[in-house]
């Protein structure tokens, strides 16, 4: 029996077999998840409905199962018709989730096309799936170590 909160099979395949550097694609429902997946991920869809299951879940979920050294987001070109004055609302939340779990990692966004090519790269070892409907949502974070005696 697992004693952190994420408890989805293949998920917890993907993880264990993941390493230090590995990196995991929290997508937003708008995200071209299977299109941009990189050579040794897996997707796992768990996009139910809109807004069902949303990022954050996941996060707190992944949280409690893997250590994360880093956490970049979807940089906002300005030019871009979705663009938003300062950061979107999510990246609140996800600096109060980081928070709240006594992880030092701060957000740090790679420009748009420059998040695509991070998330095709061979260490990309999962994409999750949302039907999270916040913009700018998606979250490329970098698998930590786990420290002796954790």
């Amino acid at each position: 029996m697992l004693k952190h909160r994420l408890i989805h099979p293949q998920i917890n395949q993907i993880i264990g077999r993941a390493g230090h550097h590995s990196k995991i694609l929290i997508a937003d429902g708008n995200y071209p998840a299977y299109n941009t997946l990189g050579p040794n991920a897996e997707l796992i869809c768990l996009n139910l409905a809109p807004g069902l299951v949303n990022c954050c879940q996941v996060l707190e979920a992944l949280l409690s199962a893997i250590p994360i050294e880093a956490a970049h987001t979807m940089g906002i070109p300005s030019d871009d018709p979705y663009a938003l004055q300062g950061d979107p609302p999510i990246w609140g939340e996800y600096r109060r989730i980081f928070s709240e779990h006594a992880s030092d990692v701060v957000l740090e966004p790679i420009q748009k096309w420059d998040f695509y090519n991070a998330v095709a790269s061979r260490d990309h070892v999962l994409t999750i799936q949302t039907g999270d409907q916040a913009l700018w949502a998606n979250l490329l974070l970098t698998i930590g170590v786990r420290k002796p005696n954790e």
